[in-house]
């Protein structure tokens, strides 16, 4: 088993209960997650760890919004995704960890000033469900979410243009996510970033991931639709600007 700090295990606890709080209340919240391994693991194979834990939270995730998904949305979205994690799989093999944050940084920033942009003008929620708008969202969804597993910044924004509610926003993003996760982890396993010594590990860590799930389940219950959106642009923006360090 991979050898750590007392400090560095703390962090990857910390990680882990946000993960399951992403999944289940506040999708932000990944993403700081994903900075957290960062720190306390190479970047590159830290995006194959996370990758264990979101799936366990994405298991929870689906089965607690089971009746909430847009499977046409999802029907939609995926040839996008899947061409996107393609593209993000062959930008991780060849990119260092420096281009892939700030790479990233700036496409998150740059989709919440048009997101924000459109909601404020008031655009039509159709326009963001059209074609092109798909394909645009899906393809960076699945490039972030393969190369530093940041894609959730980018569906929100997708499902906030579009106009989900709370409710069908978490149920469609846990089934969006878990089918996504799920076609990432053969090509993580390709690059050989899941290192065998960390399985122990993350086996140990994947309870406080089910703990964080349960702790989101409360949590979304005492927020509004307003305040929903509120903090997960603000997890947005923060993310980003912490990729672009």
């Amino acid at each position: 088993m991979i050898e750590l700090p007392a400090v560095a295990w703390g962090v990857l606890t910390v990680g882990a209960l946000l993960v399951g709080v992403a999944k289940t209340a506040l999708p932000g919240l990944a993403t700081l997650a994903v900075a957290a391994y960062a720190t306390v693991l190479p970047a590159r194979e830290s995006t194959a760890a996370l990758l264990v834990l979101l799936l366990a939270g994405d298991l929870v995730a689906i089965w607690a919004y089971r009746r909430d998904c847009d499977f046409t949305t999802l029907r939609h979205l995926l040839p996008a995704v899947l061409a996107g994690v393609v593209l993000g799989a062959a930008f991780l093999a060849f990119a260092d960890n420096t281009t892939m944050r700030r790479t990233i940084g700036v496409i998150l920033l740059a989709l919440t000033a048009l997101t924000l942009w459109g909601m404020r003008r008031g655009l039509d929620s159709a326009a963001a469900q059209g074609p092109w708008a798909q394909a645009g969202y899906g393809a960076l969804g699945g490039f972030t979410t393969m190369a530093a597993n940041s894609g959730g910044p980018v569906m929100t924004l997708y499902f906030l243009a579009a106009r989900f509610d709370m409710m069908r926003f978490l149920g469609t993003q846990a089934w969006f996510f878990f089918l996504v996760n799920i076609a990432k982890l053969p090509f993580s396993l390709g690059l050989g970033l899941l290192a065998t010594d960390m399985l122990t590990p993350l086996l140990l860590l994947v309870p406080v991931t089910l703990s964080g799930a349960w702790l989101g389940r409360v949590t979304v219950r005492h927020l509004d639709q307003k305040w929903f959106n509120r903090v997960i642009i603000a997890l947005t923006i923060v993310s980003s600007l912490y990729l672009l360090r």
